[in-house]
């Protein structure tokens, strides 16, 4: 069975997001307040190329694993601090 380990959001477009007790969800929009939140591209290299494509990027699902192999190449990365 899947585990959420944790959630994360921001409203700015950060590298690092920080951890949340609780997100909202909105179908077809992403994650409320966060900076990727909308039906189009946010990141700003896409917006700069084309502000209308489709938000393909709205939620980030990082496997845990990742972070154990991190770690095991001496990388000390927790949730949040992936974008």
């Amino acid at each position: 069975m899947a585990e959420v380990v944790a959630v994360c959001s921001s409203s700015e477009h950060s590298f690092s997001k920080p951890v949340r007790d609780v997100i909202t969800l909105e179908a077809g929009l992403g994650v409320a307040g966060d900076a990727h939140e909308g039906v189009t591209v946010k990141h700003r290299s896409r917006v700069a190329n084309d502000p209308t494509q489709p938000n393909l990027r709205q939620v980030h699902l990082i496997h845990a694993e990742l972070f154990d192999l991190l770690r095991s190449k001496g990388y000390i990365v927790t949730p949040g601090e992936l974008g």
